[in-house]
């Protein structure tokens, strides 16, 4: 297995509330574990809320006596979702904050993937196929069809989301699991690259033979800035078969 990450904060913003975990060594019972969080609220609320979410989901996981990676990522992000609402109550700063989380491990040829707000996770090959779904408002008017794929990427309500952990005591999570070919590549990404860079972009990048795994994380974030770079950039690039790892 060969993976890259990293976090960029952007060209507009001050601080970098987006938050990423990777590791293709086991943690707990999962063989290997990635997740990215895009964090929201007011001064340092979205960075604690990011950083601290993910850091609940690693530590649940590593002590989850369960095999089921469903089981496991499932019982971790409740935990997490419990932790964020617990601290906000303690603590008037961070009240009102909140994350997004995308989650996955990869167990033989399947990724088990668990997902929460707009932070995405793609399966790229000869095509780029997002495999979560968006909960967010504009998501929502796209499945009612009272508007199109193209209208809602420049839709003024698109950064309203539907779903974050901290934002009810019970978190509503979709969970996904794929089946992989050699030569797949996994992107999970929080929307400051998604909102950036179209996902036919993101394919060229990816498919490029020319370049390894960290020059196309790193070419992913420029493109992201290029484009203007309007809020933090999360990637977490897996290559699931190659048995190099460079991470950042």
């Amino acid at each position: 297995m060969r993976i890259y990450s990293a976090t960029d904060v952007g060209q507009k913003r001050k601080m970098n509330q987006d938050y990423v975990f990777a590791s293709a060594d086991p943690v707990g019972n999962l063989p290997n574990l990635f997740v990215v969080a895009d964090g929201m609220g007011g001064h340092n609320a979205g960075d604690y809320a990011s950083s601290h979410a993910v850091g609940t989901v690693v530590e649940e996981i590593r002590q989850d006596a369960d095999f089921n990676p469903i089981k496991v990522i499932r019982h971790a992000i409740e935990s997490a979702n419990t932790e964020i609402i617990t601290q906000a109550q303690n603590d008037e700063n961070l009240r009102g904050m909140g994350t997004t989380m995308v989650v996955a491990t990869i167990v033989g040829h399947y990724a088990y993937v668990a997902n929460v707000g707009d932070s995405r996770l793609y399966l790229v090959n000869q095509q780029i196929l997002q495999v979560t779904k968006d909960h967010s408002l504009v998501q929502e008017m796209v499945r009612m069809g009272e508007i199109n794929a193209e209208q809602a990427r420049n839709h003024p309500d698109k950064n309203i989301i539907t779903r974050a952990l901290g934002a009810e005591r019970t978190v509503d999570i979709d969970f996904f699991d794929l089946k992989l070919e050699p030569g797949n590549v996994i992107l999970m990404c929080s929307d400051g690259l998604s909102n950036m860079v179209e996902d036919s972009q993101i394919r060229e990048i990816i498919s490029d033979t020319e370049k390894n795994l960290e020059e196309k994380g790193k070419i992913l974030i420029s493109e992201a800035n290029r484009n203007g770079g309007k809020d933090n950039i999360a990637v977490v690039l897996i290559e699931p078969f190659a048995n190099e790892v460079e991470t950042c």
